[in-house]
């Protein structure tokens, strides 16, 4: 998912120039020096400003944090992709509305630290079918947690990009890679008005979420498309697609635990455009 912030930005390691498209640093701009190296198996970052430092010194420190209340962080593996093990709140608002508390002022709404319908369904679309990643440049677009990404890691790609344009989830990204012993660039910054190069496969869940967010991602899906990258989007079918523009090419029946769903089984569609 896409929470709106001000991207803020730093120059990486230079090992990690090759992980990230060139869009994203046009994108990106340059900041102060403040990347360094990092160990084997944790996710490794991209451009990383002091929003993404501060929020990744943040859940370190919750993740690290004794107690299982409701507004804790857990490290737990997704029922329907059990492959994959990441950092979730045991209740997102409650978790979010302490964190506002304790910071004194808003924050993006965590969109990564719970699991979505879209995400788990293309995840699982990628694990089971690895010839669509093996030895591919991916790019997740509006990442949230990570777990597509992850999933592209685990299949073999041979490099993956996870972008989101919140810092928390740029955090968490790192975090949860790191968890699962994948390497993932993680980046922060807005792609949507881009031209997408350096991608053979573009990878999106739940970005259909209102009619605003579509209208500005699927002309970035088509141009990803029209350079030749396969395009492939995890939705829930939450009504804001225009007819024709995807097809199908797989469905899965997804638990899910949104508020808003009144079944704990949710159908959720792999899409590419037609």
């Amino acid at each position: 998912m896409i929470a709106r912030c001000h991207p803020e930005s730093s120059w990486p390691d230079p090992d990690l120039l090759a992980e990230v498209p060139q869009a994203m640093w046009r994108t990106l701009g340059a900041g102060d020096a403040k990347a360094g190296r990092h160990p084997a198996g944790w996710g490794m970052l991209a451009p990383m400003g002091s929003a993404t430092v501060d929020a990744l010194t943040e859940l370190e420190r919750e993740i690290d944090a004794p107690g299982d209340g409701l507004d804790r962080l857990r490290l737990m593996r997704i029922p329907f992709v059990p492959e994959v093990r990441l950092h979730l709140a045991e209740d997102a608002i409650v978790w979010w509305a302490r964190m506002e508390a304790q910071a004194g002022h808003a924050l993006p709404p965590p969109y990564w630290a719970s699991v979505w319908a879209g995400g788990q369904a293309l995840a699982r679309h990628l694990l089971d079918h690895p010839g669509l990643v093996a030895g591919r440049r991916v790019l997740d677009l509006a990442a949230g947690s990570g777990l597509i990404a992850i999933a592209a890691a685990l299949a073999g790609a041979e490099r993956v990009v996870a972008n989101d344009i919140d810092p928390y989830a740029v955090a968490a990204v790192t975090v949860n890679a790191r968890a699962n012993h994948v390497t993932v660039a993680a980046a922060g910054g807005d792609l949507l008005d881009s031209d997408p190069d350096g991608t053979d496969l573009l990878v999106a869940g739940d970005v259909l979420y209102d009619a605003t967010m579509a209208a500005r991602v699927l002309p970035f899906l088509r141009r990803a498309a029209a350079t030749g990258a396969e395009v492939l989007v995890g939705d829930p079918g939450r009504g804001h697609l225009p007819p024709g523009l995807l097809a199908a090419v797989a469905s899965y029946p997804v638990p899910t635990t949104e508020p808003s769903v009144d079944s704990s089984v949710r159908r959720v569609q792999v899409l590419r455009p037609r």
